[in-house]
């Protein structure tokens, strides 16, 4: 498993696409500077907001376009043949692919996170320790968005692939605003389909802190135990879903 995590992590390091990402989701960061400056007394929190904001969504590029793409690959260019032919565990291939993907995903993580505390140091803005959790929260999140997309390549084509992790994210966000609406309308058969999908999905929301960074509210460290634990135990859960497919799978030759 090693191995495969590390030739995963060295064929991903040398991608030109992922340079691309990183090139213009730093530059963005660095447009945030821009924006305060057109700001009227809110530029601290633009600039946070818009930095955080251009971390996960070059992450989340990053997962779908290069994610999406890591298992078809060995499948299409059956260099998985070669690979299966040793004494190599299907699973370990699998968690393998997840822990190249997630030292590549790490690495791009810590680059924009460098950058955006540089921005944040030359606009003036004021750092929290909330940043940095919202950060970490971030990199967590990309984590179960890319062992959804995982899961999903071990039997359908890569453009489904992304269709479906793209839908599983908006779910995944809107869930507990949906079961909010339920609550005050007193729709109770909205109530446990929210309740279903909850059980179901992941609840990225509340992986999402970046909105309270400067506001008075303060987090119970409760919060982000449970949080962390339940997104460990979802992510788990996926990747051995994804193990008992792919162990199943057969190949053409």
């Amino acid at each position: 498993m090693f191995n495969i995590a590390l030739n995963t992590f060295r064929e991903l390091a040398r991608n030109k696409i992922l340079y691309m990402i990183v090139f213009f989701g730093i530059a963005l960061i660095g447009f945030s500077l821009v924006l305060a400056t057109l700001s009227l007394g809110q530029s601290d929190k633009i600039v946070v907001d818009f930095g955080l904001a251009m971390v996960e969504i070059f992450g989340i590029i990053s997962v779908i376009f290069i994610g999406s793409q890591l298992l078809f690959r060995e499948i299409e260019g059956k260099t998985v043949y070669l690979i299966l032919s040793k004494p190599v565990a299907r699973g370990d291939f699998i968690l393998g692919k997840f822990f190249g993907f997630a030292a590549i995903l790490f690495f791009i993580i810590f680059i924009q996170s460098i950058i955006s505390t540089g921005v944040f140091f030359v606009a003036d803005t004021p750092l929290s320790l909330l940043v940095f959790t919202s950060i970490g929260f971030i990199y967590l999140k990309l984590l179960l968005l890319f062992a959804i997309i995982l899961f999903f390549s071990t039997f359908i084509s890569p453009l489904l692939s992304i269709l479906l992790v793209m839908g599983v994210y908006i779910i995944s966000h809107s869930v507990t605003t949906m079961t909010d609406m339920a609550l005050r309308s007193g729709n109770q058969i909205l109530f446990y389909f929210s309740k279903a999908l909850m059980v179901i999905f992941p609840n990225f929301e509340a992986l999402n802190i970046k909105s309270l960074i400067g506001t008075p509210i303060a987090l119970n460290p409760s919060f982000f135990a449970i949080n962390i634990l339940h997104a460990l135990l979802y992510l788990g859960l996926i990747l051995t879903f994804a193990v008992l497919i792919f162990n199943r799978k057969t190949f053409e030759n």
